[in-house]
């Protein structure tokens, strides 16, 4: 049973989890709880009713019936789960009765393999509504550049349409980024992984494939010593996996090696040559002292922001 970020997977309660985690060959899976049954519930798929639950209602409702499974994040023993849901596998059944899946689906693929192509999110587990974004997957590091490329010459040739600033604005007021609204819309318009196509809004994220899964570098993945709280200024030598979960900054600084950032908001915040500033909590392991962004759900008081942009 292996699973990647982005999958989701199901419990024998039929709680749903959005996995947060790559699988590293623990007896658990790092999740966040998302949807709970609920006749009275809001979303409906062909399992049921169901509830979503904000980052801190799942945090309560695990509290009281199932204390186990909180930890910094939720921890899932594999044996509870019976299903595991991949992106990969079910957008092609999701693109044949979702239009605007489809159109996005079949860009992409003129391109990039369709097996590298998922759909991740509401729409994965069957529980999206009218107003649900798009949130597509694209594994393998190549293959996710590509895909940026291709969003950017379907904006030019006006088959995708450009965020306009009424979106920006929902999209700043849900993430609450320690940013200036402008300076959140100048280091978003870049990533190029955004757009609109007809009524829907989606964005495309990016997953190891299971070869750069092979090469990870566990040293990313352990959990260091909290050893102070800093705001530091550097520049960055290598960005290859800012948007990755942790999204990665290779940094040269005197005393920290690099910058981890656990929210999304600051993924490919910056590239290789840049000046950033960076604020978070420095944490230092046997191997690296490094500074952590996004220790918390909000992120407050942390950030990531190109001097350079």
């Amino acid at each position: 049973m292996k699973t990647r970020i982005r999958d989701f997977v199901i419990t024998k309660q039929d709680w749903i989890f959005s996995v947060v985690s790559y699988d590293l060959g623990e007896k658990d899976v790092k999740c966040l709880l998302r949807y709970i049954p609920d006749e009275r519930g809001e979303r409906v798929s062909e399992r049921g009713r169901y509830r979503k639950l904000n980052f801190h209602e799942s945090y309560g409702f695990l509290r009281k019936h199932r204390p186990d499974y909180v930890k910094d994040v939720h921890v899932i023993p594999k044996g509870d789960i019976k299903d595991i849901l991949r992106p990969e596998e079910w957008l092609p059944l999701i693109a044949e009765r979702e239009e605007p899946v489809k159109t996005i689906y079949d860009l992409l693929g003129k391109h990039i393999p369709k097996e590298k192509i998922g759909i991740t999110g509401s729409f994965l587990c069957g529980l999206n509504g009218e107003k649900s974004d798009l949130d597509f997957v694209v594994y393998g590091l190549k293959n996710f550049n590509l895909a940026r490329d291709i969003i950017e010459d379907a904006k030019e040739e006006g088959v995708i349409i450009e965020i306009k600033e009424e979106i920006w604005r929902w999209i700043y007021k849900k993430r609450k980024p320690e940013l200036s609204y402008e300076d959140f819309v100048a280091h978003e318009r870049r990533k190029k992984n955004r757009g609109v196509m007809g009524n829907s809004y989606f964005d495309i994220l990016y997953v190891r494939d299971w070869e750069e899964i092979k090469k990870l570098d566990m040293r990313n993945y352990e959990r260091g010593e909290r050893v102070g709280y800093a705001e530091i200024t550097a520049e960055v030598k290598d960005a290859s996996f800012s948007f990755d979960s942790p999204a990665i900054y290779e940094i040269d600084h005197p005393e920290i090696n690099k910058v981890l950032s656990f929210t999304h908001t600051y993924a490919g915040q910056a590239l290789e040559g840049e000046k950033v500033e960076a604020c978070g909590v420095i944490e230092r392991t046997k191997h690296e002292t490094r500074l952590v962004v996004g220790t918390t759900r909000e992120a407050k008081g942390e950030w990531i922001k190109s001097l350079s942009l």
